[in-house]
């Protein structure tokens, strides 16, 4: 498989970078990456974020890259960990491969300030790593966080322009509060038709690691916390893989894993401009806010509750107990949250009863997975007879 490097092209206010990738039956996709035209220094360096973005389709390929352009040979050495660790999760799936680059060359970073940059969706945990980080409430982990990245493309649909506009709005107010900047762009790594669940990490550290002439760093905020793992296997970003997204001359960073969301948004619930703006939903119709009735809003909604913190403005509608009683398609990671929160709810004193409510929707996931054992035990023995 052949990524072969386009021109930069500059279009009005904006400046795309382009790669062709074409497999061995002649097959092409193109990757792009869209900036504003004052970052248009991304293209003064090595092309390791189209490497990133097309890692998981060669490995699921098991089809050779071989990159025409210049690559970052620690990265290249970081990939290899990486794809045995994925080889080792799911062999069935993803092959280990090899990659090589036309040059392969470090990149040399003169004069360049020791800065962080941030993946920003608005969401609760990249919130609470811009205030965690901006208050200095993380001790000697702290980083100097400049930006905030926020990617058009994947949560929020290329074909929804005028959602993401309203999103960016929501999350400049957030990000200026604390004196960050917010960076816009976009691209089409979802175009690849690669597993969103296991691919995330590499798309997000991908669009990352463009503006590695401007930081040293980029930060991936965590989903899953470190008592979450042993579900979250094969999950896209974790503490495990995305420090493996790293090169020498740029540095990923999985941030927050020691935090439940339930913890992070009893961290920010004194940020007004966040509980006002933040953005958790990515099933309702309108991308650019909360729908306030999908599991995602109800578990945040939730996660308010059991921190004792009255529903923000940034959710219309509060859930009722039935909401409660008739979720569905709750998996181990999802349970595992839900028990937390009534936890950390009973931790907090509170007695209210949409704890009664969930508790008793728990209680029947637990039913149903014991009725569908016996079922499948009287199935064995039928087909033994």
């Amino acid at each position: 498989m052949h990524l072969w490097i386009e021109d930069p092209v500059q279009i009005g206010p904006s400046v795309t970078l382009g790669a062709t990738l074409e497999s061995g039956d002649g097959s092409r996709k193109r990757i792009w990456f869209r900036v504003p035209e004052e970052f248009s220094a991304v293209t003064n360096y090595s092309h390791d974020s189209f490497v990133l973005a097309s890692l998981f389709h060669a490995m699921r390929c098991a089809s050779d890259l071989i990159v025409h352009g210049s690559v970052s040979p620690s990265l290249l050495r970081n990939l290899e960990e990486f794809q045995s660790i994925w080889n080792c999760w799911l062999p069935e799936v993803y092959a280990r491969i090899d990659i090589c680059a036309d040059d392969e060359k470090e990149y040399e970073h003169i004069n360049r300030p020791a800065a962080a940059i941030a993946a920003f969706s608005g969401g609760a945990d990249s919130c609470f790593t811009i205030w965690h980080h901006k208050k200095g409430l993380i001790g000697r982990r702290r980083r100097d966080l400049k930006s905030g990245l926020m990617n058009h493309g994947l949560d929020i649909p290329l074909s929804k322009p005028r959602e993401f506009e309203l999103a960016v709005h929501r999350s400049q107010t957030i990000l200026e509060s604390v004196g960050v900047a917010l960076i816009p762009m976009a691209t089409n790594f979802r175009e690849l038709d690669d597993e969103w669940v296991h691919a995330h990490g590499a798309a997000i550290a991908s669009c990352l690691t463009l503006f590695k002439v401007f930081y040293s760093e980029g930060l991936i905020a965590s989903s899953p916390p470190y008592n979450k793992l042993h579900l979250m296997m094969g999950w896209g970003s974790n503490p495990l893989t995305d420090g493996l997204f790293s090169s020498d001359g740029f540095r990923i960073i999985h941030d927050g894993a020691n935090y439940g969301r339930h913890e992070k948004i009893h961290h920010i619930a004194d940020w007004p401009e966040a509980m006002d703006n933040i953005r958790v939903c990515w099933e309702g119709e309108r991308k650019d806010r909360n729908c306030g009735c999908c599991e995602k809003c109800i578990r945040t909604i939730l996660s308010f509750r059991a921190a004792g913190i009255k529903l923000p403005a940034s959710f219309e509608k509060d859930i009722t107990d039935q909401h409660i009683l008739e979720l569905k398609n709750l998996n181990k990671a999802k349970i595992f949250d839900y028990q937390q929160i009534l936890s950390y709810a009973k931790k907090n004193g509170c007695q209210d009863a949409w704890m009664t409510a969930l508790e008793k929707r728990l209680k029947k996931n637990s039913r149903n997975k014991s009725l569908n054992l016996k079922t499948i035990i009287k199935r064995v023995f039928e087909l033994v007879k």
